[in-house]
């Protein structure tokens, strides 16, 4: 057996226990787990490009919400050197997976301190420094109108003028919430994403549809603007990715 099918099954095998980890904790919470698989590697790549387009500067990163990595591990290799990275995750079986992840990644050997886990509510979260790139995956259409604000507040602050939010919604959950759910819960997912909206209307400069994650999922990209007092341009990039 060469070492290409001996990688090849590591990798399949990590992703067939990721899928069976997210299922476990969705069963036992799934308003905080927030989905039913990991995110594919399209969608991670949409999430990370902004860490990319930033070249070799050293950045500061912070991912919230990782789950079992699968974001994280795309994230990880697009970092430039003396990048940090942050990544906070309230569940603690994933923090407990995201920490022995970074302690095992390649691209971190010898240098893992570069990347800490934090088992913490995002909204909680201080570091002391401002980022570059927050990259977000959590499930804000679980979570009540004021958690959403509160939270997109936090990242507003969190972010270094001119910084990139990026974040993803799952497409059609407003139909399936109201076919299978009671009103009071309709009208909840209602409001959420109107205060989505209206953070998109003032900072989103770009958005992107992954037809192919498990659910179809719109990536989109806020930005902070480098006038605290000066309003956002609407967004103008919208697009497919496969």
């Amino acid at each position: 057996m060469d070492d290409w099918t001996t990688s090849h099954d590591r990798v399949l095998a990590q992703r067939n226990a990721e899928g069976w980890m997210f299922l476990i904790e969705a069963a036992r919470d799934l308003r905080t787990t927030g989905a039913i698989a990991p995110s594919s590697r399209t969608l991670a790549r949409l999430l990370t490009d902004p860490v990319q387009e930033h070249g070799a500067r050293p950045l500061n990163v912070l991912e919230a919400g990782a789950g079992t990595g699968s974001v994280t591990r795309t994230l990880i290799p697009r970092l430039s050197p003396s990048s940090r990275l942050d990544i906070v995750e309230a569940n603690a079986r994933f923090a407990s997976q995201l920490r022995r992840l970074v302690r095992t990644h390649p691209r971190l050997a010898g240098e893992s301190q570069r990347v800490r886990v934090h088992h913490a509510l995002v909204e909680q979260l201080d570091t002391g420094r401002p980022y570059d790139v927050i990259i977000s995956g959590l499930p804000f259409t679980n979570f009540t109108p004021a958690q959403v604000e509160t939270i997109m507040n936090r990242y507003m602050e969190l972010l270094h003028p001119g910084g990139t939010l990026a974040y993803f919604a799952y497409r059609g959950t407003r139909y399936a919430r109201a076919l299978t759910s009671s009103r009071a819960e309709a009208r909840r997912h209602r409001a959420v994403e109107e205060v989505l909206a209206g953070y998109q209307r003032r900072y989103a400069t770009g958005r992107w549809t992954v037809w192919t994650n498990l659910p179809p999922a719109d990536v989109w990209q806020l930005r902070r603007p480098n006038d605290a007092s000066a309003p956002a341009a609407p967004y103008i990039l919208t697009g497919a990715a496969r």
